[in-house]
């Protein structure tokens, strides 16, 4: 089992200076993610969607509040929570399978095991042929697919992605969120995994989502949890998609009303 528990979080941060007033970034925002589901974080820019994700890495402490994977608290980072940055973060001397295989070298699989993850890692994100490939040789989609696979290869209990594909061209975007929509739509649901992506695209987060939660303008704090009941893949223009997507759309269009 992997699911994950966010409840009463809140977090403050202090002023930086003594003159400052502190700022309450999130506000006792509770939701439940079920083991296997893929759970997105939507929200405006500020709001905490962010910050809530780092402290379910276990790479920030949260002010007040539990965050627990599977009834226990989480402590510090550890590959049972991997991490997948906008930013790629791959080691450039290394290759593709060699960055795939450094969180494997991490947990000590030993070398015959690791070369079967790191094969099946490779072609679950359709990099078969690309294995001796190193980043600078790679499209922005490409290394994406290299983060991807290199979280998933230690086999976490929980995926977590902060705007995974906000770096690409809307171009690899696109295809990006179809690759994943592939995988989850492939992926025996037993062996899935409990991911949670932060976002701003409500697109991204209908194509790929069991479950949306929005968060309000900071503080953030829950405005609604949204379950997604859409078979996959996903037929963008199907009625029941754009419904779901204008029902989102104007939730958080609603708090430029409330700004207002």
């Amino acid at each position: 089992m992997s699911n994950l528990t966010v409840k009463n979080v809140s977090k403050i941060y202090p002023g930086h200076s003594a003159n400052d007033e502190p700022v309450l970034a999130l506000d006792r925002v509770s939701f439940h993610v079920e083991d296997h589901e893929f759970c997105s974080v939507l929200g405006h820019s500020g709001c905490g969607k962010t910050t809530l994700l780092m402290m379910m890495a276990g790479f920030e402490d949260a002010s007040e509040g539990q965050i627990m994977v599977d009834g226990k608290p989480i402590g510090k980072p550890t590959w049972q929570r991997s991490i997948v940055f906008q930013d790629y973060a791959l080691f450039p001397w290394m290759t593709v399978q060699e960055n795939i295989s450094f969180g494997l070298e991490m947990k000590k699989i030993p070398l015959a095991d690791r070369k079967e993850v790191i094969q099946k890692n490779i072609q679950l994100v359709g990099l078969s042929g690309f294995e001796n490939r190193y980043p600078h040789q790679l499209s922005g989609g490409m290394k994406q697919r290299v983060s991807i696979a290199r979280a998933l290869a230690v086999d976490p209990k929980v995926l977590l992605m902060d705007e995974p594909f906000a770096a690409l061209d809307a171009q690899n975007r696109a295809l990006m969120q179809e690759e994943m929509g592939r995988i989850l739509a492939s992926s025996d649901i037993t062996q899935r995994k409990t991911m949670i992506m932060v976002t701003h695209s409500i697109d991204e987060a209908v194509i790929l989502s069991d479950r949306i939660v929005v968060l309000t303008r900071r503080p953030g704090r829950v405005k609604a949890n949204v379950i997604v009941n859409l078979p996959r893949p996903r037929v963008e223009e199907s009625p029941e998609f754009i419904a779901l997507k204008r029902q989102i759309r104007d939730l958080i269009h609603d708090e430029f009303e409330i700004e207002a």
